[in-house]
This record gives C-alpha cells, structure tokens and sequence, in this order.
C-alpha cells in the first residue's frame, strides 16, 4: 500500500515535470558568422629591362636607361642582344647612366670592327676588337660578377637554337650576341659556332620570362626597316638582318608589358655620327612610356588575394 502511494507520487512528479517543459519559451539565438580576413598577399615586382639589337641605333638604349634612372625606376635584371647586349653589359658592371653615356661617346667602329682579310671565308670582322673593348671597359671578368643579372642572347649557327648567356666570360657573351653573320666570323665557343642573337629576333622578352620577370619593359630599335645604307656587303647584309628580324619581333613584342620604341629608324646601322640624337630619342621614348610604367609597378601595391579573376600584365 505504501509502495503504490510512492508509486502515484513519482508518477505525479514525472507528469508535472514533462507539463512544465513544454512550457519553456525557446529562445531565437541567431548565429552570427566570423569572418577571418586573410593576411594580404603582395607579389614584388621583378622588373626586367630587354635591350634590342640595331647596330649603331643601339645608343638609343643609353638615353633609355637615363630617363629611367632619373625616375628611380627599379632594373632586376637586363637581357640583351647584339648592340644591346654591349650597353646592357657595361650598365650592369656599373648601374651609372652618365658612366655609360661617357663610355658610349667614345666608342668608334674601329672599337668594333677588325676587319682582316685572312678571315673573310667566314666574316671580314675577327671579333677580337669587341672583346678587348668590353674587357676595356668592364672591370668584372664574368656575368656572374656583375651588379645587375644579365643576360646575353645569341644562337647557334648549327642547329639555330638560342644560345642564352647567363655565366661565364662577359666579354664572349657580348662577342657572340654582336657576331652579325655574314660580317663578323662566328665565335667558336663549347663546340659551338655562336652568331648574333639577333636571327632569332631583335629582342628576346621571353627569356626575361623565363627568369622570372613579371614586369618586361621592351626597348625596340628596329621599329623602321627603311635604309638607304645598302651600297656595300655589311649594309645589305645589315638589311637583310633587320628586316627578318623586324618581321619576328612584331610577334615577340607581344610579350612586353611596356614596348619603348625610339625614333631612331631613319640612322643607318652602321652611322656612328648620330650617338646624341639616338640618346635624345631614347630619352623621349622612356618618358613617354613612363606613365605606364609607373601605373604597372604601382599595381604591385595592391594584394593579389584581394583582386577578384586572373590578372593580366600583358599589354593592350
């Protein structure tokens, strides 16, 4: 009898129990997400300056690197070929526009061109002009000693490979990448027979990529293939360089984020009276592109994590 009292009591707990939990008001507890903004992501710009080849238009280059100079515009690194393979060497042994300028007005054909009967199967220019003349200049023996990373184009006659010169002697690099077919006989170098990078095109942007620039400012010299210097083997040879080549670096400057063309179509390649007008218009033709310039390493300030789709840094 005690036990059902104890029964019926528990029973009337547990009824009470279960009345009074279906009247608890539920609070509405909304949950309020976290967001974890992600530390930003900056890629440092690895600006790369590309020298083309165009004989003595190449003084055009030397105006370039002033304006760029003068604008504190960052150099990474310089790949250069023929004409441009020379002053890119000399500026990065010595980063001084006014040192290479100086430089550059004292250099004469005669500086470059050895001319020598007994080579003339091959080429009438010996080469070895060229080579005393940057070993001259330039106090370091090899690229790799060189306070801007260089690179020198050339291609190998044999097998038409490029042939890219990133060590070793600068003063053989500079000799390959000047050696014109046809004008000056071929380096023998490695078991190689090297001549002018600029069969394969005036300027070389993709090897700037390959070594990993993501800024490629372009220098083109061969803009113009109008020459009326065409009265002699080395200007019909020069020519017909220059207008191969014109037709592949029209493909090629494709690959710049900034092309800097100065106007300097009209100076024969092999026209030396014309060192300050080419400098002049070097000059005019980096500030013009400075602007751009500018904008390109500006956008390097903005967080890749925050740019919403693929960026592009080629140009329109």
């Amino acid at each position: 009898m005690a036990l059902q009292r104890v029964m019926r009591i528990i029973s009337y707990f547990l009824l009470l129990a279960f009345i009074l939990s279906g009247c608890v008001v539920k609070k509405d507890i909304t949950t309020v997400p976290v967001v974890i903004k992600p530390e930003p992501v900056y890629v440092k710009p690895k600006v790369a300056l590309v020298l083309g080849g165009g004989a003595a238009r190449g003084f055009a280059h030397v105006g370039v690197l002033r304006a760029l100079e003068q604008e504190k515009i960052p150099i990474d690194m310089i790949v250069g070929t023929s004409v441009g393979s020379l002053i890119g060497a000399i500026y990065a042994s010595n980063p001084n526009s006014f040192e290479l300028e100086w430089t550059s007005f004292e250099l004469e054909k005669d500086d470059i061109f050895d001319f020598s009967i007994l080579s003339s199967a091959t080429g009438p220019v010996k080469g070895e002009k060229i080579e005393k003349f940057v070993t001259k200049k330039i106090s370091a023996k090899n690229i790799e000693q060189l306070k801007v990373p260089f690179y020198a184009v050339a291609a190998d006659l044999n097998t038409g490979e490029p042939v890219i010169f990133s060590s070793g002697p600068i003063s053989k690099a500079v000799r390959a990448s000047c050696s014109i077919p046809g004008v000056f006989t071929p380096l023998s170098y490695n078991n190689r027979q090297l001549i002018d990078g600029g069969v394969l095109g005036n300027i070389a942007p993709e090897i700037a990529r390959q070594n990993g620039a993501n800024l490629v400012i372009v220098v083109s010299i061969g803009k113009s293939i109008q020459n009326k210097d065409t009265d002699t083997i080395l200007g019909i040879t020069l020519q017909a360089i220059a207008i191969m080549s014109n037709k592949i670096d029209s493909y090629k400057s494709k690959e710049a984020d900034v092309l800097i063309s100065p106007e300097v179509g009209d100076v024969g390649t092999m026209d030396f009276t014309q060192k300050k007008r080419c400098m002049e218009a070097g000059i005019a033709a980096a500030q013009k592109a400075m602007p751009e310039i500018k904008k390109r390493l500006e956008a390097f300030n903005t967080p890749v994590n925050a740019i919403a789709g693929p960026v592009s840094w080629v140009a329109d």
